[in-house]
């Protein structure tokens, strides 16, 4: 019986040592270190990018690309060598403005009859800083692909609350000339620099 006892006493606490140890795996830390690496997929429902210009001088205007898409393979301790690539819907862009919309939906604009999508894939992640990086790729827009730098910031990973799903959060930003996309209605007047403010959340993806 003292046998059995202890046996199970060893079973109790090994029991206790693997759910802690999945606990703090799961645990939401600000520290990329932490991360666990693997295969993420975007959330689309929680992840958007807002795009804003100058309006003649009077004002800066701001509107969003509601449908975005992607993956992302990382490894917090080969940052490199992470991949990222994103899609956007063109058409998802909204002003909260209809007819406004509808212009921007335009050929004089981002003609999303003609590319109904833009992309971007990155080529080189440089890390900046304890929570940063540059992330260096190729976007694809309006039938034009150029250059574009991603200023990074991780926020944080973790299980979400919600749904218990191991999650990672990030904030970006860059900046683009929609002429050199060859967008170039108003230009001046609506500003020739367009500032792209970028928040995305990834689920893991389960190992096959």
């Amino acid at each position: 019986m003292r046998y059995l006892l202890k046996s199970a006493a060893v079973a109790f606490a090994a029991a206790l040592a693997l759910t802690a140890g999945a606990a703090e795996a799961q645990a939401i830390s600000a520290s990329p270190a932490a991360v666990q690496a693997g295969s993420y997929k975007l959330d689309p429902a929680h992840s958007k990018i807002t795009w804003s210009v100058t309006h003649f001088g009077f004002s800066t205007y701001v509107g969003q690309f509601a449908s975005v898409n992607g993956t992302l393979k990382l490894n917090p301790k080969a940052p490199a060598n992470d991949a990222v690539n994103v899609t956007v819907d063109t058409g998802s862009i909204g002003t909260l403005n209809p007819a406004l919309d509808t212009h921007l939906k335009s050929k004089e604009f981002l003609d999303v009859a003609t590319f109904p999508t833009a992309a971007f894939k990155a080529t080189k992640v440089t890390v900046t800083g304890e929570r940063t990086a540059n992330i260096d790729g190729q976007l694809t827009l309006h039938g034009v692909t150029r250059p574009v730098v991603v200023h990074a910031v991780f926020n944080q990973g973790g299980a979400n609350p919600l749904d218990k799903k191991y999650s990672l959060g990030f904030a970006g930003s860059a900046k683009i000339k929609r002429s050199e996309f060859g967008i170039t209605a108003y230009v001046p007047a609506i500003s020739d620099d367009v500032t792209l403010t970028i928040e995305a959340e990834f689920k893991a993806v389960p190992a096959a």
